[in-house]
C-alpha cells in the first residue's frame, strides 16, 4: 500500500513538472525558442517550438529573440491546425560547410497556410568560402550548393522585413506557392557571388514582391516556368543581373508564364535590366501578358533583352546553334 502511494506521488509530480515546462515554453500562444534549452545551436529547439505551436488550435507565434545562432538545416512543415507566425529577431548562421547541410537547402518552409515570416532578423548562409569552390559558371554538371530559403506549397502567406544574407546558392526558392507575399525583404549579396539569384519563382500563382532591396551577384528576381499573377514592385534592384523572366525551354512540358507586371522599380549597376529568356530550339512554351511600366535605370549595361538563343558560357550543342544560323 506504502509503495502504491509513492508511485502515485512520482507520476503527479512527473506530471507537473511536465506541465510546468510546457507552460513555461508557452506564453500567450508565443513559443520562444530560448525556453527549449537553445544554446548556441537552436536546430533542435526549433524543430520542437515549431512542433508544439503548429499543434496549437489557436493562432501561435514561434520566436527566435536577438542574439547569433547556429542553424543546421532545418524543415518548418505543415499543415498546422491555426495561422502561425515566426517571428525571427536575432542572426541565424547557415554552416560555413555546404557538406555540413547533407545535400541540400538550407531552411525549408513546407506546407503551411496562414503563415507569416516576419522580424529584424537575418538568415546568414555564409556562402563566401562556397563560391570561391563553386565550378557552376563553368560547368553545367556541377554540383549545386544549398539555397538559403525554400518556399514549398505554402500559401496565404507573408514574409516580412527579413534579409536573406550572402546564400551559398539562390537566396529564395518558391515552387508550388499560392498567394505568397514579400514586403520590406531584403537580398544581400556582393557583385562577384555565383548564382544568388534573390528571389526565384516556379509554378506559383499570385506572387507579390512589394517594397524590397535586392542586392546580389545574379537575377535580382528571375521567373520560371509555371508563374503566373506575378507583381513586383517598388523594388530597388542592383548589383546583379536585373529582372528576368526566365530561362525558359530548356526542359520538356514547361508550363506557361502569365501575368507579370514590374512597376515603379529601380534598377542600378546592374548587367540587364529586364530581360526575358529561352534556350535555343529545345523545348516550345508560352510566356504571355508581360508589362513592364515606370522602371528607372542608372548605370545599366543592357537595359532591356529578350533573348531567345540563351545560352549561358556556351553550353548549348553546336547542333542546336548550327540550325539557328541563317
Amino acid at each position: 500500500m506504502g509503495l502504491e502511494v509513492v508511485s502515485s506521488a512520482i507520476i503527479s509530480f512527473s506530471l507537473f513538472l511536465l506541465l510546468a515546462s510546457t507552460t513555461q515554453a508557452q506564453s500567450n500562444g508565443v513559443f520562444d525558442v530560448t525556453k527549449y534549452g537553445a544554446g548556441k545551436d537552436i536546430t533542435e529547439a526549433l524543430a520542437n517550438a515549431w512542433k508544439d505551436a503548429c499543434a496549437s488550435t489557436k493562432p501561435s507565434k514561434v520566436l527566435i529573440p536577438r542574439g547569433t545562432y547556429w542553424l543546421r538545416k532545418v524543415t518548418i512543415a505543415g499543415p498546422c491546425k491555426a495561422a502561425i507566425k515566426l517571428q525571427v529577431d536575432g542572426i541565424l548562421q547557415a554552416p560555413v560547410d555546404p557538406n555540413k547541410l547533407s545535400g541540400g537547402d538550407w531552411v525549408n518552409f513546407r506546407y503551411v497556410d496562414q503563415f507569416t515570416l516576419s522580424g529584424s532578423g537575418t538568415f546568414d548562409g555564409q556562402g563566401k568560402v562556397a563560391w570561391s569552390k563553386s565550378t557552376c559558371h563553368k560547368d553545367k554538371n556541377c554540383k549545386g550548393l544549398p539555397m538559403n530559403m525554400r518556399f514549398d506549397f505554402i500559401t496565404n502567406a507573408l514574409v516580412r522585413d527579413i534579409t536573406t544574407l550572402d546564400s551559398k546558392n539562390f537566396h529564395v526558392n518558391v515552387l508550388g506557392c499560392k498567394n505568397l507575399t514579400f514586403q520590406h525583404f531584403t537580398v544581400r549579396a556582393p557583385r562577384e557571388s555565383v548564382n544568388t539569384d534573390g528571389i526565384h519563382i516556379g509554378r506559383s500563382t499570385g506572387i507579390y514582391i512589394i517594397d524590397s532591396k535586392i542586392s546580389t551577384g545574379d537575377d535580382c528576381i528571375s521567373v520560371g516556368d509555371g508563374t503566373e499573377e506575378l507583381h513586383i514592385t517598388g523594388v530597388t534592384c542592383g548589383p546583379g543581373h536585373g529582372i528576368s523572366v526566365g530561362s525558359l525551354g530548356k526542359y520538356p512540358n514547361e508550363k506557361p508564364v502569365s501575368g507579370i507586371f514590374v512597376k515603379n522599380c529601380t534598377i542600378s549597376d546592374t548587367t540587364n535590366g529586364v530581360r526575358i529568356k529561352s534556350w535555343p530550339a529545345l523545348y516550345g512554351g508560352v510566356a504571355s501578358n508581360m508589362h513592364f511600366e515606370d522602371i528607372v535605370m542608372n548605370n545599366v549595361q543592357n537595359p532591356v533583352i529578350i533573348d531567345q538563343v540563351y545560352c549561358p558560357w556556351n553550353q548549348c550543342s553546336l547542333k542546336v546553334l548550327l540550325f539557328l544560323l541563317p
